[in-house]
């Protein structure tokens, strides 16, 4: 049902982009961006629950990849910016950067670090949301089949009182028949035809 939702919200995307005035024909378009991002949250919010938490955890690693990246332009601009005040100290420019690449490296081991251990997490996240889409697919097949047991006994009751009520019916039958006999052979009721 989700998929479905989805691929609605994207043909609403789609209908929302013809709908848009044509600057150059198949080029460029002018539609209304808050109906566009309406619709993308909508779209977002459509995709299963999972999905979006995978979603906020690769946002969160990028926001952090990026702290990460500012933070090692930030100290070799530092370093950069300590070297060229010290230009008249040789040696100390040499040191300076060989410091900065030291961090430099140091920062994109951190870096590469904590790529890895994100997508870890992100494989973890993965292989999780698919062992519990696996436990409830298991107990949707067990509930289904506890259902269809239970309809199958239902079933078999009510045949069951079917069964006596046609036995029942055909004893009132033969009984009415019997006494229908009697009335006949011995007298000619009212009601009758003459």
């Amino acid at each position: 049902m989700q998929q479905s939702g989805v691929f609605d919200l994207l043909k609403l995307l789609e209908l929302a982009i013809e709908d848009g005035f044509t600057i150059i024909p198949n080029k460029f378009v002018v539609v209304k961006p808050e109906e566009i991002y309406t619709l993308i949250e909508r779209i977002y919010a459509t995709l299963p629950v999972e999905v979006q938490e995978a979603r906020a955890f690769l946002k969160r690693r990028e926001e952090l990849q990026m702290e990460a990246q500012q933070k090692a332009e930030k100290i070799i601009a530092d370093a950069q910016m300590e070297a060229e005040r010290k230009l008249s100290e040789a040696d100390f420019i040499k040191a300076v950067e060989r410091e900065g690449i030291r961090i430099r490296n140091q920062v994109q081991e951190e870096c590469e670090e904590l790529k890895r251990k994100a997508l870890e997490e992100a494989d973890s996240i993965r292989s999780q949301a698919a062992e519990d889409a696996m436990r409830k697919k298991e107990g949707a097949e067990i509930y289904a089949e506890q259902i269809l047991t239970d309809i199958e006994t239902g079933l078999n009751k009510l045949q069951q009182v079917v069964k006596s009520n046609q036995v029942y019916l055909e004893q009132q039958r033969a009984t009415a028949g019997s006494a229908s006999s009697y009335y006949d052979s011995n007298k000619t009721p009212d009601y009758a035809m003459k």
